[in-house]
């Protein structure tokens, strides 16, 4: 595996094409906003300034370090689930219980990190689910106690656990990866999955005529969808062999599983914003809403793609 400064070669072409692009997307928006000016572009401003805040963050962080980018990580999980318990009624009394689930934040990155597979695969979904509901027993309040079980095992699964599975992928993917290492294959899941989601939205924006689910996600249409998804699988495709194990044939099927797995987790996240009558899940990255917006179609596409890669290519 060729190095440019330590990383992988193909790492640092495929983030200065990524840069390149964002500068041409940047100077596309300014040049229309200059030519209508007014509010109209104001969002999509934003979002491009936002962009270049997320993208910058995440290189700089998966980049520098290792240990630095499984922190980082970590750290998103962390905005996720507080976003997500800042929004969903708890009970005054299980206060002190929400305290077990952030300490199962650094918990659950530490066996990522050492990549202790068979823990980190049952942590939250086992000991963490067994735990919960006990605890919460003990404390003697029945009123109430299974829904507010449900709720926090559901969370954490969907934030913490889910979002866990890019800092194992970045650990252990160095051992079945010799294009790009385990950086390869998060810049894989995370870019393609996050074009997808751009992708889907330049698809269905002119062209969008028929809702997939309209009472959840109103503005997703069958021609964004197939229009994304299609997308998404060629540039999988095309860039699969150069950062992941995996030839064209096969990369381009991640990017199909990518790009399906994502829409999921998308709807899945807005049926529970529409359940709580909100819009955003917070306002922390503007244009975009809060974290758990921009990375709901990642709480499914990571997982469903860490299992796709570990059972094709892992020993």
């Amino acid at each position: 595996m060729t190095t440019i400064l330590g990383l992988p070669a193909n790492v640092v072409y495929f983030t200065a094409g990524i840069y390149a692009l964002l500068a041409l997307a940047t100077a596309i928006v300014l040049l229309m906003r200059w030519r209508n000016p007014g509010e109209r572009y104001a969002e999509l401003m934003a979002r491009t300034d936002s962009w270049w805040w997320m993208i910058g963050a995440f290189t700089l962080a998966v980049l520098l370090n290792r240990t630095v980018a499984v922190v980082f990580l970590g750290f998103i999980a962390y905005l996720a689930l507080k976003e997500y318990l800042s929004l969903v009624p708890t009970r005054r009394i299980d206060r002190e219980v929400l305290l077990f689930a952030y300490l199962a934040i650094p918990i659950q990155f530490y066996w990522a990190a050492i990549d202790w597979y068979n823990m980190f695969i049952v942590f939250i979904p086992v000991w963490m689910f067994l735990f919960f509901p006990a605890l919460m027993a003990l404390r003697g309040h029945t009123q109430g106690f299974l829904r507010a079980v449900g709720t926090l095992s559901w969370g954490l699964m969907m934030t913490v656990y889910t979002l866990s599975h890019m800092a194992w992928l970045l650990v252990a993917g160095d051992r079945i990866n010799p294009v790009a290492g385990g950086v390869g294959l998060l810049f894989f899941l995370v870019v393609l999955t996050q074009f997808n989601d751009v992708a889907q939205y330049c698809w269905g924006k002119p062209l969008g005529r028929h809702k997939v689910t309209p009472n959840v996600s109103p503005k997703k249409t069958w021609e964004g969808l197939i229009g994304g998804i299609a997308m998404t699988t060629i540039v999988a495709g095309l860039v699969g062999p150069y950062l992941t194990p995996m030839d064209w044939h096969w990369s381009a099927l991640a990017g199909f599983i990518l790009g399906v797995s994502g829409f999921f987790g998308d709807i899945t996240m807005s049926a529970m914003k529409r359940d709580l009558g909100v819009k955003d899940t917070g306002g922390l990255i503007p244009g975009h809403g809060g974290i758990l917006d921009r990375v709901d179609s990642l709480t499914y596409a990571a997982p469903v793609f860490v299992h796709f890669v570990r059972y094709f290519y892992f020993p």
